[in-house]
């Protein structure tokens, strides 16, 4: 049996503690994981002077599997995002955002079987912002004038959208072998092409010249404005099989995508480069709820389902899978969120880690 040491990190708020059911379900599986801890978030800023020390990144790139817990990110101001910066700095292109339905999770639907490819590196999340009133933001409104492209408000905030032609050749290829080797059989990409012309139009025109490159693989394409797409999910969740998006629009349908099965709280995530993979659930971090054992860790175990795939270990993956639906279906052993979504009440909800018991034992 192959050895795997993995990146552990567990995040704040209600991340150690489904982290930590996490680990036990895994390690229930007998597959053979050494957890290598990397310690991220608002609690080590103290310490380090940043809630992502080089430790983590570099703990990442030795092992190239890590595994994470939910990180508090800061409206406003201060730092931008611990999760933004894992996928910027180890290039994770690829966001994965299966969704599925999972019988007595309470969930709205019950045919939903999709899959969301998001973008990760480019598009408004690239980063590039200038604040209102700064030299730079007064120089883009300067030359945005003086080129004829439009007139910018002098007290306007600016943030660029970049989409690039090697971004989104990726990505779409990264869709469509993901729908090969998975068999599927549709992928759609997701656009705004009829508004912003020269970053959704080129991502539109790369996607289509990439599916030409796939017209023989038995995997179908089309494309949809992102709009109307938001509507028809919600009408015909069963046209969907694989959508690839742009960053930000892939950020709000994967969102959208879960509240289809029930919530993030069951909704698992993986972000692939060539270099690395990072495991995640992408709800949030909680803390009024931290330590109280009340946290429902089902994305969490979810995402690494996808990790253990992603290792080969497919048996063990499957398991896991089948458990956790068994453990949800039966009704009896979950926590207060699913719960209360499945009867409209807590009584007889369980905690974290009575629920990761309940999983183990169907293993």
């Amino acid at each position: 049996m192959a050895k795997h040491t993995v990146a552990l990190i567990p995040g704040d708020g209600i991340g150690p503690e489904i982290t930590s059911a996490m680990c036990r379900v895994v390690e229930a599986t007998g597959v053979d994981i050494e957890w290598e801890v990397a310690e991220a978030g608002a609690e080590v800023m103290d310490r380090f002077g940043t809630p992502l020390p080089n430790e983590v990144l570099e703990s990442v790139r030795r092992n190239k599997v890590a595994i994470k817990g939910p990180i508090t990110t800061p409206v406003g101001t201060g730092f931008r995002s611990v999760n933004v910066a894992l996928r910027k700095e180890l290039d994770l292109f690829a966001c994965l955002r299966p969704a599925f339905s999972i019988p007595g999770s309470g969930a709205r639907y019950d045919d939903i079987d999709l899959v969301v490819v998001r973008e990760n590196t480019e598009d408004l999340y690239a980063g590039i912002e200038f604040e209102e009133g700064s030299a730079g933001a007064r120089e883009l409104i300067g030359f945005a004038a003086d080129q004829g492209a439009g007139i910018i408000r002098p007290d306007s905030g600016i943030s660029l959208k970049p989409i690039s032609v090697s971004g989104t050749q990726r990505i779409v290829r990264y869709a469509f072998e993901y729908a090969i080797a998975n068999g599927r059989k549709k992928v759609t990409a997701v656009h705004k092409a009829n508004i912003l012309k020269h970053s959704d139009g080129l991502f539109l025109k790369v996607a289509r010249e990439v599916a030409q490159e796939y017209a023989d693989s038995g995997v179908g394409f089309e494309d949809y404005i992102v709009d109307a797409t938001c509507m028809q999910l919600v009408l015909h969740p069963e046209w969907w099989d694989v959508l690839v998006l742009p960053n930000l629009y892939g950020d709000i349908v994967s969102d959208l995508c879960a509240g289809l099965i029930g919530g993030l709280g069951i909704a698992p995530g993986a972000n692939i480069g060539l270099e690395a993979a990072l495991f995640e659930p992408v709800h949030g971090s909680a803390p009024k709820y931290a330590g109280k054992d009340m946290a429902n860790p089902t994305a969490e175990i979810l995402s690494a389902q996808l990790m253990l795939k992603h290792l080969q270990e497919t048996d063990a993956a499957e398991r896991v899978l089948n458990a956790v639906r068994e453990v949800i279906a039966e009704g009896e052993r979950v926590t207060y969120d699913i719960k209360r979504s499945s009867t409209g009440t807590t009584d007889g909800c369980v905690g974290t880690q009575a629920y990761a018991d309940a999983v183990i034992e169907r293993l």
